[in-house]
């Protein structure tokens, strides 16, 4: 069986857990060059209790993304839970209740695939920022921001091009 593929037509009733990992590798599949490399542990838990199945999902782990300060490397962690229950029949909506995403499968769907589902979370809980704690960026780097500072701030103030216009209502 393939990552985060359960197989729905051979799945038993009650509990059944699984684990994977998931890496750089996972995340070049979709070609997502912010991720650098991870190192994440996904574990699901499906409930099969006659026609419902709910699955409940953790990651945790680090992923590696490019510090958008000095762009060396940033290690960020990883702690993200979802919930989801899974319908069949026709897919005509996707839809949130109860702290749980509704999907919908076709009638005689033998697998539920979860990559996407952990990919999106996975980014999803990613900062927006994403740069290193203070003093813990590159130096030399650092440095030459801080040079670009201060010529800006020796430069010279020059004229507005709109101060010409203040004469006009005279």
């Amino acid at each position: 069986m393939q990552p985060f593929v359960i197989a729905i037509n051979g799945l038993k009733q009650g509990s059944t857990r699984f684990d994977w990992r998931a890496d750089g590798k996972f995340f070049g599949i979709f070609d997502n060059p912010d991720i650098q490399e991870a190192s994440l542990e996904v574990v699901a838990t499906a409930e099969k209790a006659g026609r419902f199945l709910g699955i409940g999902c953790s990651v945790k782990g680090n992923v590696t993304v490019v510090c958008d300060r000095c762009l060396d490397p940033l290690v960020l962690p990883v702690d993200v839970d979802f919930a989801l229950s899974v319908k069949f029949g026709e897919a005509e909506e996707r839809a949130e209740s109860d702290d749980r995403e509704i999907v919908m499968l076709p009638e005689g769907e033998s697998e539920l695939d979860l990559s996407q589902f952990v990919y999106d979370w996975v980014c999803t809980s990613l900062p927006m920022h994403r740069v290193h704690p203070d003093g813990q960026c590159n130096p030399a780097v650092l440095k030459y921001l801080d040079r670009e500072e201060d010529t800006a701030q020796a430069a010279p103030a020059t004229e507005s091009p709109f101060a010409a216009l203040k004469d006009i209502l005279k």
